[in-house]
């Protein structure tokens, strides 16, 4: 199953197990991640296949493994197993062959994930796919994305959750670093997006062991 930013999620499975990964894809994994879609924003695999879903499942495991172990890099060698757990299902989706990303949003996207800090530039992010700023706006809505602009302000807030988090910054560092100069307009977009102020978010996570983004994975 996968879960898109924003989507109401409920871990409520009774005695069932599961392996959770709340992740920020990295670039690359953009293409590996359009599922079929069950309900807005829940997409879903079936692994029918018994190898498959055996080593789809031990490489979940070694995925918390690796995060909860004192080994050197263990961060990197988590999200590693994930994305070799994205590629293998990947394999086996049936809209992988009609889901490809059009190569010039798939750059847009990579520009707009590794520059979260800057301010927005249609033309800046028009130029880094090669076309005008008015076509990419096209491809974005003709493909069924948000606005290059939108876009990238959700890849700002999922950032600011996972800081929010993980980390001891302040709040104003935190919107600096996400690309927003005035902390307090960094809260008004950020109420606007998750439906509360960051300092409630963080005060939530901290008292109610939300599961972190990015690098928390858990096995229950």
């Amino acid at each position: 199953m996968i879960y898109r930013p924003g989507v109401l999620q409920n871990y409520r499975f009774g005695k069932w197990g599961y392996l959770v990964a709340h992740f920020v894809p990295r670039p690359e994994w953009f293409s590996c991640l359009h599922w079929p879609e069950i309900a807005p924003g829940l997409m879903k695999l079936e692994l029918t296949d018994a190898k498959l879903r055996r080593r789809v499942t031990d490489r979940l495991q070694d995925m918390v493994r690796f995060y909860v172990s004192l080994q050197p890099r263990n961060e990197m060698l988590g999200m590693n197993a994930l994305e070799e757990v994205l590629l293998w299902c990947d394999s086996i989706n049936p809209l992988q062959i009609s889901s490809q990303i059009d190569s010039r949003i798939q750059k847009a996207m990579e520009f707009l994930s590794t520059h979260l800090g800057e301010s927005f530039s249609d033309e800046n992010v028009a130029h880094a796919a090669g076309v005008s700023a008015a076509h990419l706006r096209y491809l974005f809505r003709r493909h069924g994305y948000d606005s290059p602009r939108t876009f990238q302000e959700k890849l700002r807030m999922r950032r600011a959750q996972d800081l929010l988090d993980i980390s001891h910054q302040t709040i104003g560092e935190i919107a600096s670093e996400v690309g927003y100069d005035d902390p307090l307009y960094f809260s008004v977009r950020f109420k606007k997006n998750i439906g509360e102020s960051p300092r409630a978010f963080r005060k939530r996570g901290a008292g109610h062991g939300n599961i972190s983004p990015v690098d928390s994975l858990r096995k229950k």
